[in-house]
């Protein structure tokens, strides 16, 4: 693309050199520029592109986009000054890869959890239905059937259009996407247009980077306040912040609720470890989900599927249809008769959901187990609330190793431990090697008990000192069950 025309998307404040030139490619990272490349100096939370400048002329970039100029200036090189780069990277993407967003529909899910799993059924609904669709999750992105593996729930700008560019040229209608709040602080999504926007709630998370709630929350909200007037902004009524994330949105405002009266009520009727009956606008519905905060991810999606013009009717059908997003809730029963549940829960408020919809089925038939631990290198003061709520709600616990990264996993361990009273001990045991912490809830396990392992969820490795290890929770429980047999 000719440089003048991607220049058309920003406001730059000095140009030297050369705008009639062809543009071949754009990248952040000097070492993926290429010849013919624009490179783009961004002032990141790890490092500076602005001291690349000369490693990414040295790869071929015949464009450098930056804040401040170097020093010395290259005659075969065009430099673009601009105020903040960081907002205009995802500008110049979308413009470079022929603004994917304005041949698809985009929805994007925020909030502190049930993003993966809305965006996900949203993604197999949509499919379900008959289209081609996109998905860009925590777990996997798709291109349609095509999986594309992922390190960020929320792609860097350039890796972001081009992965909307090609699900434009493959067909997509619909793409599905978790917006977290790094991205929106980062300005990820920078430049993109999206139909609709969805809020699920909000609890601590996070916080090592937002350092305070309110900004946390501000994060998100922006992701509303920019939303297009001609968009929608789907928010959940059951969250105290719910009707503040929408206050200032341009868009059309339509919410979900358990407990109040709105554009898309529900209710549950009945549970059990197999499913839930469900009342959805006063229409009956057999899904394949567990617990009260899966009802309201799936209001989430049958709003969402009706202001995308769906009709209701055809979208139940479907909601019947859906099975859980793997590593969510996903329930396993022994050969000993208890059932074991592996779910992604991380913070205080998801161990909470998880736990009292377990505690929604048993109704006191059986005893709930918790294996729980806390990520390394992340926020330490969620660490004792977790350990607080999973005590408080299960008949033991056994805090082991979740991804310690750089830490020390005893460390970890010790700080949740900090949140515990006398009584809560009594119940409580402490193993560090994950595997062994399993075995060990599944021996203490009885017919009719629940184990629940959290943390991890779809999560295939284990993270200590900078080395991912293979290890999934899903596969321990397997061989523990065939020695059970």
């Amino acid at each position: 693309m000719k440089l003048e025309n991607m220049l058309k998307a920003v406001n730059a404040q000095q140009i030297i050199g050369d705008t009639n030139l062809e543009v071949n490619g754009i990248h952040m990272d000097s070492r993926m520029v290429k010849n013919g490349f624009m490179f783009v100096a961004v002032k990141g939370t790890q490092a500076d592109g602005h001291n690349y400048i000369s490693k990414a002329i040295e790869n071929g970039a015949t464009v450098i986009v930056c804040e401040q100029l170097p020093v010395h200036i290259e005659s075969n090189v065009t430099y673009v000054q601009l105020s903040d780069t960081e907002e205009a990277v995802g500008k110049l993407a979308t413009t470079f890869y022929g603004d994917p967003t304005s041949k698809l529909e985009l929805v994007g899910v925020t909030g502190t959890n049930g993003k993966t799993t809305i965006a996900t059924l949203l993604y197999n609904m949509f499919r379900l239905f008959g289209y081609k669709a996109g998905l860009i999750s925590t777990v996997c992105n798709y291109i349609d059937g095509e999986a594309i593996p992922t390190d960020h729930t929320t792609p860097d700008p350039i890796t972001l259009n081009q992965l909307l560019g090609r699900m434009a040229d493959e067909g997509c209608k619909y793409v599905f996407m978790e917006v977290s709040s790094h991205s929106v602080v980062q300005k990820r999504i920078s430049g993109l247009t999206f139909a609709g926007g969805i809020f699920t709630n909000i609890t601590r998370d996070h916080l090592d980077y937002h350092k305070t709630f309110e900004n946390y929350l501000k994060a998100k909200k922006a992701f509303f306040d920019n939303l297009p007037k001609q968009a929608f902004a789907l928010t959940n009524l059951d969250d105290k912040n719910g009707t503040v994330m929408t206050q200032n949105t341009k868009a059309k405002v339509a919410a979900y609720s358990l407990h109040s009266l709105c554009d898309f009520k529900g209710k549950v009727l009945e549970d059990s470890f197999d499913g839930m009956l469900l009342d959805i606008n006063n229409r009956e519905v057999n899904v394949q989900f567990i617990g009260r905060f899966n009802a309201s991810n799936l209001l989430a999606v049958y709003g969402a599927a009706c202001l995308l013009g769906k009709r209701p009717e055809d979208i139940l059908v479907k909601l019947s249809m859906l099975r859980p997003v793997s590593g969510r809730f996903d329930a396993k029963r022994s050969p000993k008769g208890y059932t074991a549940i592996v779910d992604y829960a991380h913070t205080p408020d998801a161990l909470v959901n998880v736990l009292e919809a377990i505690h929604e089925v048993l109704r006191g038939r059986g005893q709930v187990i918790t294996v729980v631990g806390a990520g390394g290198n992340r926020d330490k003061g969620k660490r004792p609330l977790m350990a607080k709520e999973s005590a408080q709600r299960s008949d033991k616990v056994i805090i082991t190793s979740d991804n310690p990264r750089f830490e020390e996993p005893q460390d970890i361990i010790n700080d949740m431990l900090a949140g515990l009273s006398k009584d809560d001990m009594k119940k409580v045991i402490s193993i560090v090697d994950r595997k062994e912490a399993i075995r060990t809830a599944c021996m203490l396990a009885q017919p009719q008990d629940v184990i629940l392992i959290a943390g991890k969820g779809h999560e295939t490795y284990q993270d200590v000192k900078g080395v991912k290890s293979h290890f999934d929770d899903k596969e321990v429980l397997e061989e523990i069950f065939k020695g059970e047999l």
